[in-house]
């Protein structure tokens, strides 16, 4: 049986449920919280916008960090290793993923 005073009910908006597309994320963060700003990078467009900012305490950010390791390796236990992406050696893709700059 489960203990129903320790349930959260939560609700999803219809316009929440179609999510944001994002291929970029940059993570800053204080003493007090990480902000997570959710970028989409347009081929050939040398300017991006945030699409969503999420804002968390530390212990929230580090809950995501585990839970986020969890999904990822129960993802490659069914459909293999994700391909490592080493962000050491400058940004993690070209910033006109190699298609024609655009011009006016």
């Amino acid at each position: 049986m489960t203990d129903k005073k320790n349930q959260i009910n939560i609700e999803l908006d219809e316009n929440v449920a179609q999510g944001v597309y994002s291929n970029l994320a940059v993570i800053t963060h204080s003493n007090s919280e990480f902000i997570v700003d959710f970028i989409r990078l347009m081929p050939g467009v040398p300017k991006a916008k945030v699409k969503s900012r999420v804002i968390l305490t530390p212990e929230h950010a580090k809950r995501l960090m585990l839970a986020l390791q969890d999904n990822v390796a129960k993802y490659e236990a069914l459909n293999g290793k994700i391909k490592n992406v080493d962000g050491s050696k400058g940004p993690l893709m070209p910033m006109n993923f190699g298609g024609p700059t655009a011009q006016a």
